[in-house]
């Protein structure tokens, strides 16, 4: 007889084995597909909580293990583990359902007995509390303290172990009016920030697209912009395409590019949602040729994301920073193509959702070198605060920072003028 195993339980499952044994990205992982969408959050949610906690659950399990299981065993022991102690979830449900996990797959079935024994005692593991959080991997660890110190880094180590908010930005710029609306609470740089657990689609305003999902921090470069009505406006790299919404809402004429047709599908979808405008590009920056240079561009280039670890715990299992030379590279590449497509006298924000200064300050630092018709642009504005600037003149953000208000992703943001 077919087992019957908790959907939301196994599908978290195979999003776990996805990242840690497969090296797939959850964005990645078809593990939820045709779940209920409360299901599918649930199973996102426990697997999200599972990687946060890896190294808490082995700290437990380690007293209580002989020796190494197989990892696919490991992993189910490690989502009972976070689920019972993180969740805050009865543990008499949870055993039984992993031990049925156990028993469903053919890798693990023989060990449904350790595992039902393993987590019963796990269960009353009293030390949770005090387990310091999941360290950053090796390869960022090293580079970021050596960089910012180890005091940064067990701040950066515990705002990713906290999660990340969900944060709104408003098509009309009007903060106050959608925190009112929607129970959440106006950041000072514009964004709304939600509490809790939320549900986006039955949020006001959503069908009506008066807002978008958009970390605070990823709405600041286009804040910073500051695109005019009617002014020409290039959004590179621009799926998913929050930052094209914050364009076009301003009443700019937005080109939107990106090489990748199926993200910026996302982003045809987001602008039918919110009745904005802008044309869609699908096209390798590097070789693209507008019929006109642009007033104005922002470039959010590719990078290592190693600034949204809080909202995405399967970055540091998929990557090992040996991309991270090559990824530099294209950046600079794109740095000076996009400034052939910028007239004179016209703005640049350059952006990454990294950690590493090799992607941020380092990269404007040498783009000021090879151009001598590039100067960096002051930035200031009232909701700027003293220690997000950064030597060379640009804003250095991370994820430690708001500590207080839950948080925000890691992003460099520098503005660069282009000479008449």
């Amino acid at each position: 007889m077919a087992l019957t195993t908790d959907p939301a339980r196994a599908a978290a499952a195979q999003m776990v084995h996805d990242v840690l044994i497969e090296k797939l990205q959850l964005s990645d992982s078809r593990a939820d597909e045709g779940l209920a969408p409360e299901d599918r959050a649930r199973a996102l949610r426990l697997t999200l909580a599972t990687l946060r906690n890896l190294d808490r659950a082995d700290t437990v399990l380690k007293p209580l293990l002989r020796k190494h299981p197989p990892v696919e065993v490991r992993n189910l022991l490690r989502q009972g583990v976070a689920e019972i102690h993180a969740e805050g979830a009865p543990a008499h449900g949870v055993v039984n359902d992993i031990v049925t996990l156990f028993r469903a797959r053919p890798a693990t079935g023989s060990f449904a007995g350790l595992g039902n024994a393993v987590l019963r005692k796990a269960a009353e593991a009293e030390e949770w509390d005090t387990l310091p959080p999941q360290k950053m991997a090796g390869w960022l660890r090293g580079r970021v303290e050596g960089q910012l110190g180890r005091k940064t880094v067990l701040a950066i180590e515990a705002a990713h172990d906290a999660g990340a908010p969900v944060d709104l930005t408003p098509a009309d710029g009007d903060a106050v009016k959608l925190a009112a609306a929607t129970g959440g609470t106006a950041l000072p740089t514009g964004s709304v920030r939600l509490d809790g657990r939320v549900q986006v689609s039955a949020l006001p305003g959503y069908e009506d697209g008066t807002w978008w999902v958009q970390d605070a921090a990823a709405a600041l470069p286009a804040k910073l912009l500051n695109a005019q009505a009617g002014q020409r406006v290039l959004d590179l790299c621009a799926a998913p395409g929050g930052k094209t919404m914050q364009l076009a809402a301003s009443g700019a004429d937005v080109t939107a590019l990106d090489i990748s047709k199926h993200r910026l599908g996302r982003l045809r979808d987001n602008l039918r949602r919110t009745d904005l405008t802008a044309e869609i590009v699908v096209a390798d920056a590097l070789t693209w040729q507008p019929d006109a240079p642009f007033e104005a561009i922002l470039l959010d280039a590719p990078c290592s994301a190693t600034g949204t670890i809080r909202r995405h715990p399967d970055l540091p299992h998929v990557r090992d920073g040996k991309d991270v030379k090559a990824l530099v590279s294209l950046q600079s590449a794109l740095l000076d193509r996009a400034l052939t497509m910028l007239v004179p006298g016209g703005t640049l924000i350059y952006c990454t959702c990294s950690l590493l200064p090799d992607e941020g300050e380092a990269q404007v630092t040498a783009a000021l070198e090879r151009h001598d018709n590039l100067q960096l642009a002051p930035l200031a504005a009232p909701w700027i605060e003293g220690d997000w600037h950064s030597a060379e003149g640009g804003l250095r953000l991370r994820p430690d920072f708001w500590a207080d208000r839950g948080g925000m992703d890691g992003f460099y943001i520098a503005k660069l003028h282009k000479s008449a």
